[in-house]
């Protein structure tokens, strides 16, 4: 259970996000130095250096959206333009990829950010430009729109596997119907009918807490509250849930904690926008205060249980059911050890997490709920100081990844174990190094009291 005793300050994260962005700028000069980007995009390190894997191309919009982070964190104009160069040169085909999920992490992360940060008046103010953004977005959010597959009472955006397929990551994409239908757009389909990109997300938000998150209901005997099922299989001839599955996890009745991060992150921000939204806009969907019922439950208990079934120091083990972890004693009551012999950590889904714990705490105190709010605040500082400190964050000047100790695809055996070694260790990847930075951005701009950080203020 992560120790919630110690109390860290915010403004006490100063220092170490100075070095911590100074090690940004150095990783992201290195890759754009040595990764040879005719090999697709990087996906996680092998010994130090970045190297693809031919899954899907989703990691892109986190290599290029990561320099964007780092330009606002830092103002390092020369990063900014070479990120900008990229995106406009190579990021076209995620605009209108109808084979994945992954928009909102590809679009979001690189468009959505440039528009942010342009209407923010960070960047400087180019009508055509703006324009460009907006209209990425808007296609953007259409086409992910369209991977949808109706069941009973509703619908999902349906993962690669198929439209069978309901992936607890993908509430992270809907960030890009969400910002596609606030600039104004709506998918059009046969006959010229408009479908509201409003309605699919919050449909696919309603199907994702009802079937990817257990509140402890007896739905099965592995029904733990707050434990989230990796993939939803679901009967595309009648709409019907089948069964839990998992991709990357130990097996479909145990919890894969990235997956456990995704919702968790996932919740959070939409909760955030589900508050920022006009109440008349919502009618049609169930209501503003049902929706943020539905959506507060699912943080919640997601939120309880990575706290719960994480080791004190906010690193979990990828899978919280993998079958190594009872060979390590107590492990949840003692630091994540990312170089034990049984079962790697996985510090990317730490990252994630504590962006989610951070959110949900500080939407939490602002409603009044001190109490409920102080815990996950403090939760996410816990896991967020730890993650910037030795032995994760990556200070050798030939590494080419910020975020150590992350695992990508356990099952398959595709991370790079060490020699000697009986696991995966020592290596980053590409979403860690992306969601590490975007978590140290949402506190920096806190302390420095500028203006809250979320994906959609500033989107006009």
């Amino acid at each position: 259970m992560i120790d919630l005793k110690l109390n860290p300050d915010p403004d006490s994260f100063s220092d170490k996000l100075t070095e911590f962005w100074d090690l940004s700028g150095r990783k992201i000069n290195l890759i754009d130095k040595y990764y040879d980007e005719t090999k697709g995009s990087p996906v996680y390190t092998i010994e130090g250096k970045y190297s693809t894997r031919g899954w899907t191309e989703w990691t892109q919009g986190f290599q290029y959206g990561s320099a964007v982070l780092h330009f606002d964190a830092t103002g390092d104009e020369k990063i900014l333009q070479g990120a900008k160069n990229k995106i406009l040169g190579k990021m076209a085909p995620h605009i209108s990829h109808t084979g994945v999920h992954d928009h909102g992490f590809n679009n979001i992360s690189t468009y959505g950010n440039l528009l942010r940060l342009m209407n923010e008046g960070k960047m400087q103010f180019n009508d055509w430009e703006r324009n460009y953004y907006e209209l990425a977005l808007k296609i953007s959010g259409a086409v992910q729109a369209s991977r949808w597959t109706t069941i009973k009472n509703g619908g999902f955006i349906y993962s690669f596997n198929g439209a069978h397929s309901l992936f607890v990551d993908t509430i992270r994409s809907i960030r890009s119907l969400i910002i596609s239908h606030r600039l104004g757009h709506v998918l059009q389909g046969e006959g010229d009918v408009r479908i509201s990109l409003l309605e699919r997300a919050m449909e696919h938000i309603k199907a994702t807490a009802a079937y990817s998150v257990y509140y402890g209901t007896g739905r099965d005997i592995y029904d733990v509250h707050g434990r989230t099922a990796h993939e939803s299989i679901f009967n595309v001839k009648d709409g019907r849930f089948r069964c839990p599955n998992t991709q990357q996890g130990f097996s479909a009745f145990t919890t894969w904690t990235r997956g456990l991060a995704w919702a968790m992150c996932g919740f959070a921000e939409q909760i955030e926008w589900i508050d920022s939204a006009d109440e008349k806009e919502l009618v049609a969907y169930g209501g503003k205060d049902p929706l943020l019922k539905m959506m507060l439950k699912a943080a919640e208990a997601t939120s309880d249980f990575y706290i719960d079934n994480t080791p004190v120091d906010g690193v979990p083990y990828w899978d919280t059911g993998a079958q190594g972890l009872e060979k390590l004693g107590d492990y949840l009551g003692k630091p994540a050890d990312p170089f034990n012999d049984f079962e790697p950590v996985d510090s990317s889904a730490a990252a994630i997490a504590s962006q989610g714990l951070l959110r949900l705490g500080h939407y939490l105190t602002g409603k009044g709920n001190a109490k409920a709010g102080e815990k996950y605040w403090l939760a996410g500082l816990r896991v967020l100081g730890t993650l910037l400190d030795k032995p994760y964050l990556s200070t050798d000047e030939n590494h080419q990844g910020l975020l150590l100790h992350s695992v990508y695809h356990r099952p398959s055996g595709w991370d790079y174990i060490p020699s000697g070694s009986k696991i995966p260790y020592g290596e980053s990847s590409m979403w860690g190094d992306y969601h590490i930075r975007e978590v140290c951005l949402y506190i920096q701009r806190i302390i420095k009291k500028e203006n809250y950080y979320t994906y959609f203020h500033y989107i006009k």
